[in-house]
């Protein structure tokens, strides 16, 4: 069936498998277990990683919507071990003055529980490092500036589906965000319209790996209902 042309733009039919309930039940069920067993890793083994795992990954993220359809974020993806060497040097400068100055008392006690400091090891142990950028503005076909709407909710959904998409596929990460975190742009050569967002190491666990025991908040603390009767 040809495009439905509405307002000069292309429509076509689209029209999702509506499950029984008992198979959404399944089905939901079956995911939350799966993203219930994610958790943000720190040790790390140097097995290689295939790209196109990584590759598969950023499609799926690329798949989040965005504000207008802008798409505003760039993947760079790092397997030099130069460039990677340069990223952790850079990081832990920045995050050695954060923890030694800039953090309050507040922030740091808040992260004990994780048992996070300045150093950043992992950063050369794992096969890829991937770096989200949000590009801030787009540029034209004539050069010109093309504005970006909901930029940063836009990357925050596509960062959700790219951590989303490494765990199904077994591999492990974490959010990093160094701050400030203008060397990534300096070191990837990166354009003005786009900032660092997130920083994600990328592999798999190493054996003897471990995280902290936290639980997840429950239903009644992260939502609010207001039902029709």
């Amino acid at each position: 069936m040809p495009p439905v042309i509405r307002n000069g733009h292309p429509y076509v039919p689209y029209q999702p498998d509506r499950l029984q309930l008992d198979e959404s039940r399944l089905q939901g069920t079956a995911l939350l277990e799966h993203l219930d067993a994610r958790r943000s890793v720190r040790d790390f083994v140097a097995d290689p990683v295939p790209r196109e795992l990584v590759e598969t990954a950023i499609r799926a993220a690329s798949t989040a919507p965005s504000g207008a359809h802008m798409q505003p974020w760039t993947f760079v993806a790092i397997s030099d071990p130069t460039i990677k060497a340069k990223i952790r040097v850079a990081a832990e400068e920045e995050e050695r003055r954060s923890y030694e100055g800039r953090m309050s008392d507040e922030w740091i006690e808040a992260l004990a529980p994780l048992g996070t400091d300045w150093q950043k090891p992992y950063l050369e142990v794992v096969p890829w490092i991937v770096v989200l950028f949000a590009q801030r503005w787009g540029t034209n076909p004539d050069g010109s500036r093309r504005k970006h709407y909901y930029v940063q909710e836009s990357c925050g959904i596509a960062a959700g589906l790219f951590v989303a998409a490494l765990h199904r596929m077994g591999l492990c990460t974490l959010t990093h965000t160094p701050s400030p975190m203008g060397f990534l742009a300096d070191i990837l050569q990166r354009p003005d319209n786009e900032k660092a967002m997130i920083l994600f190491p990328v592999g798999y666990a190493a054996p003897d790996a471990l995280v902290p025991d936290l639980a997840r908040k429950e239903l009644s603390e992260v939502s609010v209902w207001f039902e029709g009767s």
